[in-house]
Formats: structure tokens, sequence, C-alpha cells
């Protein structure tokens, strides 16, 4: 009876939802006037402030969006971490002994690290912007941490649960300041708007590599033999 029961409750959400999505689609459909997006875009860049119209778009007119796109991440990143098999992530299989893996940490850890803060500094007022500084900076992770460099932020605690949720939580802070202050959800003040962008962006930045990063360190690992050459 217990099963009945939830998958008739299932399957009345799965509906409900569905419902609400054909409606909105059929809502759009029946727009008469339509819109010119970019002219729209071009019209309000200048009250974004950011130069950058798709950091305008990412971080001020559609942030709700962003919102929630970053919330999924830390789902995922916290998922990966509670199914790993390792507790403190720092399995040592994940190592190599690769001389010129060694060799190009030299070179391409620092390179690496400064185009992430590049692309950070650029999504202002051109393309960059958090995501793709994230996922170099997590891309300068995995190649350390593949060298064995240690990463005590990666081992259970509070560094690790702060990488996580530093960016979800400044954004959701940022958005409900801006609710009590009178304002819309995540509507920022017109002479605050780039430094709480910038801000947002900051933070963002560390949070999506650290999701990236722990998601790589707690993939499963394969540990299968590899059968002897002239095997069956």
């Amino acid at each position: 009876m217990t099963r009945v029961l939830a998958i008739l409750t299932v399957t009345a959400v799965c509906f409900a939802f569905l419902s609400g999505l054909v409606y909105s689609i059929w809502q759009i459909g029946a727009t008469t006037t339509p819109v010119d997006l970019p002219a729209l875009l071009a019209g309000n860049l200048d009250d974004s402030g950011v130069e950058n119209p798709v950091t305008a778009v990412l971080l001020n007119f559609r942030s709700y969006d962003t919102l929630l796109e970053i919330g999924v991440l830390v789902i995922a990143g916290i998922a990966g971490i509670s199914v790993a098999k390792t507790s403190s992530l720092e399995d040592p299989e994940l190592r190599t002994s690769d001389e010129l893996l060694y060799a190009l940490q030299r070179w391409l850890v620092p390179l690496t690290l400064l185009l992430a803060g590049y692309l950070l500094w650029a999504g202002s007022d051109r393309p960059g912007g958090a995501f793709q500084a994230g996922a170099v900076l997590a891309a300068s992770g995995v190649l350390m941490r593949l060298g064995g460099i240690p990463m005590d932020f990666l081992r259970p605690g509070l560094m690790l649960r702060l990488g996580l949720s530093l960016g979800f939580s400044v954004f959701l802070l940022v958005a409900v300041a801006s609710a009590l202050s009178g304002s819309r959800f995540l509507a920022y003040p017109p002479e605050m708007a780039r430094t709480l962008i910038v801000a947002i962006e900051t933070v963002l930045t560390l949070s999506i590599a650290m999701v990236l990063l722990a998601l790589f360190v707690s993939a499963p690992i394969n540990n299968a033999e590899e059968p002897e050459e002239g095997g069956s």
C-alpha cells in the first residue's frame, strides 16, 4: 500500500510539473508582440554595471537563473563527495609519478592561475567571467592533484564546506539584502551594481573551482586488473 501511494504521489507531482511546463510554453507561443532582445539588452546595458552583455545577462538581468545553476552545482558537488569511496578525498591512487607531469606543473600551474585571474577580471567588459575562470582554476587543481601536491582544503572540514557553499551563499545573501531593502529580488542598486557583480563573480570562481575539483577527486577509480597479453 505504501509503495502504491508513493508511486501515485510521484506521478501526481510529475503531472503537475508537466502541466505547468506545457502551460508556460503555450503562453510563450501566444505572445503576439515579438521582443527584440538584442535591442532591449543594448538599451539597458549601461544600467547593468558591466560592459559585457553576457555578464550583464548572467549576473544582472537573468541573475535568478544563474543563482539556481550555482545551487545545482553545489548539490552535485555535495552528492559527489557523499558517495566517494574515500572519506578524505586524498586517495593515493589519484597520484602519478610521471616526471613529465612534474615538469609541466612548474610551467603550467602558474600560467593557469594567472589565466584564471585574467578571465575573472576581464569578465565585466569582455569574454570571461566566473564560470570560465572557475573551470581553469579547477584544471590547475587537477594538475596539482595528479602530481601529488597535498591539498588540505579537500579534507572534510570547514575549508571544504566553505569552499563549496561560499559562492551560492554570497549570491543568495545579496539577493535577500536587495529584497529586504525594498527593491526586487536580486536587483542591485545602480551605484553598487558593478561592485556587487565583481564580488559575486570572485566568490563564484572559487566555489565553481572547488565543486569541479571535488567531483574529480571523488570520482570512483577502476581497480580492475588489465588482462595479460595473450590471454583470452
